[in-house]
């Protein structure tokens, strides 16, 4: 009985403790240990690390699913020569995580099929991956839930609840138009995310036909001011040519003033 109370306390503690990766381990950790005569500071380094390391596996587990991704991408499942427009250096660049601690986005303009939404996706979990708090949501999706909201009393909470997190990912716009309504919620998205909320947005339109789905070529400039002050632009392909230099809008806007960081 003696022999196995202090087993009994130790995993108690050790479940109190929530170290379930200390309390799977010890044992057999600790006949490696005797065998190889290692003194006690090194086999609590030991365990102490696998209990690290399995804590960061399952929040890194936490944080992809608290992403809601459609379906998981990584970088090196993108084939880049099918897709030669595609700045590959850039993207590289972005997956170190370097433009988050910034706060700029992540334009991506193409086509359908073009691998926009992977790369938005790829890079998003690279972002989970470092520990950053991370939204998938499609464009249309997002401004459903927030049009719900609005109708609950609850827009201030799921508004809120967006800028908790240090990058957000709006899928595909430009394939639906918005309610006026619509698209005033998806400009306070992006005027609260300016300069707190890194932002990646995929969409198959240039820049001029953006008010064919926000309705206002004013809310457009407002959006498009606040979403490319710092932005990395991904072009799918040479079609959709977005002119960095002199943006299509600032003759309509004469306020308006991109700063492009990156394109190709």
């Amino acid at each position: 009985m003696s022999v196995g109370r202090p087993t009994v306390l130790l995993e108690h503690h050790l479940k109190a403790l929530k170290l379930p990766t200390i309390l799977r381990e010890y044992a057999p950790v600790a006949a490696v240990c005797a065998q190889e005569r290692t003194d006690y500071p090194t086999y609590l380094e030991r365990l102490a690390e696998r209990e690290l390391i399995d804590r960061e596996r399952r929040a890194a587990e936490r944080r992809i699913k608290a992403a809601r991704f459609p379906v998981i991408k990584t970088l090196d499942t993108f084939d880049f020569a099918a897709q030669p427009s595609i700045n590959e250096p850039l993207v590289r660049q972005l997956v170190s995580g370097e433009y988050l601690d910034r706060r700029e986005n992540v334009l991506l303009v193409g086509n359908s099929g073009t691998g926009k939404t992977h790369l938005a996706t790829a890079l998003a979990f690279a972002a989970c991956a470092q520990g950053r708090r991370v939204r998938f949501w499609t464009v249309t999706g997002l401004v459903t839930h927030l049009l719900e909201a609005r109708e609950e009393r609850q827009l201030e909470r799921a508004l809120k609840h967006l800028q908790r997190h240090e990058l957000v990912v709006l899928d595909e716009l430009g394939y639906v138009p918005f309610s006026k309504a619509g698209a005033e919620l998806l400009f306070e998205v992006v005027s609260r995310a300016y300069e707190r909320t890194s932002l990646i947005v995929t969409t198959n339109l240039p820049f001029e036909a953006w008010p064919e789905v926000c309705g206002s070529e004013r809310l457009t400039g407002a959006i498009l001011d606040r979403l490319t002050h710092r932005v990395h632009i991904l072009e799918a392909n040479p079609s959709y040519a977005v002119r960095a230099s002199k943006p299509p809008w600032r003759q309509r806007h004469g306020r308006l003033e991109a700063e492009v960081v990156t394109t190709f």
